[in-house]
């Protein structure tokens, strides 16, 4: 929850403003100042104070703990124009918040931590627990010192400016370690502990035979990811009980999922009582993974749980990105995460040039010319299948005409694929031209290097038909002169030669163009690889300039 505490009526309205924005998230406090900010602080994982930065300091100061347990506090100044984080930048949340704050209320986000003020990423921001010397390394990259990374698990880290050897260490491990001098220990989510237990089985045994097994296995505790266990167990309060305290989910699968996992210790026991033969190490090696420690039992007499720790890889990322059209307002924010994101950036030349201001620094970019589609879609799944965090990028959006198709193609179920959408260039031409995709529309690509002519023509034939508005992609190049007369000839037999014709060449760009014309008067020399044309439908109109299609709703129909 926010807390949000105001003093005069300005900042009450803009502290509105952000309630009614917001309306799940904060809780409005009244009353005396100092009494609101000290209840707010109690209550509330953030604050947001519309007070002068030196009162909420005065006010929060004697009520500081620790920056890993002090809320995110954000002040915002009477005249809404600036967003200043203020406490608890990474732990607390207040850098992001402060963002946040500020597309709400159009105000400048001041965010003065160092990592953030020079775009590398915060070592205790990557959502794993961190041990060690945070400030020393963190002064180490923000001075362009050498620090190692000694990744003993394949993780998808966001970019970090790391060297091979250095005097400071980024140690990447799930074994039981201390950060040693100028060191930095990351853990991975990368262990699922495998639970059994007997109906009544005591929380303090399950988590003592837990705890015991990881420590004799040399193991981090804080590297454990999940308890898994059998459906008929999902309700056993001893296990219950053990993840809340551990801070993980407790995963079930079916009997019939465990039984059909090969393990080393089966028994005839759990089969007996929950139709399987293992319960601890299937459960755990379900999902794949080496087994660390094999079943054990604890020490209860009789054992009333058993366990068993694996060791699942780290399952690589990889974000298919679309850019929009070329306008920088157009790439979406969640476009720029992932950029921003990624440790290992593929693209088109052309496409990383319109972006590369916006990477991190370390990122690594693997960039080809035009006509390497299916290369870049290899590299990509690749760097994902060794653990990274990669962004492929294509414009527009990428699942159109661009390059999700090959590379989901390439791509297998051991690693993670999201899908961030973009502003197609049929939509960004629309936009300009008014209202031509109004109702039932169809994209047509006219090349024919990778589709066979007769398909594409069959397609326009039938869009034809169906009088659909159709949007031309890739038209017309040098190579490619004819397609572009053949398929308007085909929109002719069935649409008038006065049908309304949009033609919009580098949409959102800054030397973009557009122009309406007919279907009769359209000229193909005009036409090229960076323009998309639209054919309007039957009921297309132009209407003061503007292309239209109708959706036909009855209340816009003409009176008798």
């Amino acid at each position: 929850m926010i807390g949000l505490i105001s003093a005069t009526a300005a900042g009450a309205a803009a502290r509105d403003r952000l309630a009614a924005a917001w309306p799940d998230r904060t809780r409005v406090y009244e009353g005396p100042v100092g009494d609101a900010v000290r209840a707010a602080f109690a209550q509330c994982e953030q604050l947001v104070c519309f007070l002068a930065t030196g009162a909420v300091v005065r006010l929060v100061a004697p009520l500081l703990s620790g920056k890993t347990a002090d809320p995110g506090v954000v002040c915002v100044d009477e005249g809404g124009r600036f967003a200043v984080s203020l406490v608890g930048g990474h732990a607390g949340g207040a850098n992001e918040l402060a963002r946040e704050v500020g597309e709400v209320l159009g105000a400048e986000p001041v965010v003065t931590t160092a990592t953030d003020s020079v775009d590398l990423p915060g070592l205790d921001t990557l959502d794993l627990p961190v041990e060690g010397d945070v400030a020393g390394v963190s002064r180490a990259l923000l001075d362009g010192e050498a620090v190692a990374l000694r990744a003993e698990v394949a993780w998808p880290l966001p970019p970090l400016p790391v060297a091979a050897e250095g005097s400071y260490t980024i140690r990447l491990t799930d074994r039981l370690v201390r950060a040693a001098e100028r060191e930095v220990v990351l853990r991975p989510s990368s262990l699922v502990v495998g639970v059994g237990a007997s109906k009544g089985a005591p929380v303090e045994e399950v988590l003592g035979l837990i705890e015991g097994a990881l420590r004799e296995a040399g193991l981090a505790a804080a590297s454990v990811a999940e308890l898994a266990t059998v459906d008929a167990k999902a309700g056993e309060p001893g296990l219950v009980e053990a993840a809340r305290r551990l801070g993980v989910p407790l995963v079930t699968y079916s009997a019939g999922e465990l039984a059909a996992v090969v393990v080393p210790n089966p028994s005839d026991a759990p089969l007996a009582a929950v139709g399987t033969p293992s319960v601890a190490e299937a459960a755990a090696l379900v999902r794949g993974g080496e087994l660390l420690v094999p079943k054990r039992k604890s020490a209860g007499h009789p054992a009333m749980a058993t366990c068993a720790v694996v060791r699942r890889p780290g399952r690589g990322r990889l974000a298919v990105v679309g850019l929009g059209p070329g306008a920088r307002d157009l790439l979406t924010p969640r476009a720029k995460a992932e950029l921003r994101r990624a440790s290992v950036l593929v693209g088109l030349d052309q496409y990383v040039d319109q972006i590369r201001d916006l990477l991190r620094p370390g990122t690594r970019i693997l960039e080809s010319g035009l006509g390497a589609e299916e290369e870049r879609a290899r590299a990509a799944v690749e760097e994902a299948r060794k653990g990274r965090a990669v962004a492929l990028i294509g414009s527009g959006d990428a699942g159109v005409y661009a390059m999700a198709s090959p590379a989901l193609a390439e791509a297998s179920d051991d690693i993670d694929v999201v899908g961030v959408p973009g502003v197609t260039a049929a939509l960004a031409a629309g936009a300009i031209l008014g209202a031509p995709l109004g109702h039932d529309h169809v994209s047509i690509s006219l090349s024919d290097l990778h589709t066979p002519w007769e398909v594409i023509e069959r397609r326009v034939r039938a869009a034809a038909e169906a009088d659909l508005v159709v949007t031309f992609y890739n038209p017309r190049s040098r190579g490619r002169h004819w397609q572009l007369p053949k398929a308007l000839g085909i929109l002719a037999e069935h649409r008038a030669p006065t049908t309304p014709v949009g033609v919009v060449r580098n949409a959102s760009r800054p030397d973009e163009s557009a122009r309406l014309t007919t279907l009769a008067a359209l000229d193909p020399a005009t036409v090229d690889m960076m323009t998309v044309v639209t054919v309007g439908n039957t009921a297309t109109r132009e209407i003061a300039g503007r292309m239209v299609t109708p959706r036909g709703y009855r209340w816009q129909e003409e009176p008798e």
